[in-house]
């Protein structure tokens, strides 16, 4: 079995289990080998060693298990970087890049100063934070130690020296008074968690993913703790379920009564970023 061989059969093993099973296929050999794409399309004729195929036969294997590649490979790409993933930390989405994209041009028009990044997981969106914005200070906060961990370590390679770490639920941690708060906090329903696909619901983390009843129960304590730690003229934004912008605006417009609200879609047309800016 040479790399290209390799990748057609991975493509077919994967082809029942995952709706990009190129890609996927492609991912796992090029984490084997530890190599880029352009090695495997330069080199498509070179021989897999009898250990190579086998251990790519297991990778294959867990992926048909539905556990993610991301978990498998331990990266996950967000904007231009990759970043050190485990199931104890959330596997960052486009989504949370749009909502990052939105407070980097909110805090570059208002000049913010400070930032929370509450529920950091990964810490994909306090690094991306930090690289887009330099001189901003950046505060990230978890209530998992193991995700801190993970964040920490993605951290140190990528935005060395930029961010804080604290273990904090919610804002307790934080005194404040900050300039913008960004959180992409668990917001599946309890009635949604059973429909999600065996990939999210076995393999990643349910602290990270599980908002209560209505999806909002996080959200609404971070709202109210919110209150006291946000610097007059700040701004909050918001990672929501595609069925709660209405529900989520109007707890926004409850604990911010005099803050314009505005609920962003993401690329695909469906509610998914809340911003609320103090006036």
């Amino acid at each position: 079995m040479n790399i290209q061989s390799a990748l057609l059969y991975g493509r077919s093993q994967l082809t029942p289990h995952s709706p990009t099973p190129q890609l996927d296929a492609r991912l796992l050999l090029e984490h084997l080998l530890d190599v880029p794409h352009s090695y495997l399309v330069v080199h498509h004729d070179q021989p897999l060693t009898t250990e190579q195929k086998q251990q790519y036969e297991q990778l294959l294997e867990r992926a048909q298990q539905q556990e993610p590649i991301p978990y498998i490979t331990g990266n996950a790409p967000f904007f231009d970087f990759e970043l050190h993933v485990t199931p104890a930390v959330l596997i960052p989405r486009p989504e949370t890049e749009q909502l990052v994209e939105t407070a980097v041009a909110y805090a570059q028009h208002h000049n913010a100063q400070t930032a929370v990044d509450v529920g950091t997981g990964s810490g994909c969106m306090a690094i991306a934070l930090a690289r887009f914005l330099p001189d901003l200070q950046v505060t990230a906060v978890d209530i998992s130690p193991a995700a801190l961990a993970i964040a920490q370590q993605n951290a140190q390679r990528l935005a060395p020296n930029r961010i804080q770490f604290q273990e904090s639920d919610v804002l307790h941690a934080v005194t404040g008074p900050v300039d913008m708060i960004v959180a992409n906090l668990p917001y599946v329903t309890s009635g949604e968690w059973q429909s999600l696909a065996d990939g999210v619901k076995l393999h990643e983390p349910a602290l990270a993913l599980d908002g209560g009843e209505d999806g909002l129960e996080l959200i609404r304590r971070l709202l109210e703790q919110a209150a006291t730690r946000l610097r007059p003229n700040g701004a909050i934004f918001l990672e929501i379920g595609w069925q709660q912008g209405q529900s989520a605006q109007a707890e926004a417009q409850r604990c911010f009564p005099q803050a314009s609200v505005t609920v962003l879609p993401d690329y695909a047309g469906h509610d998914r970023i809340v911003k609320i800016v103090i006036e």
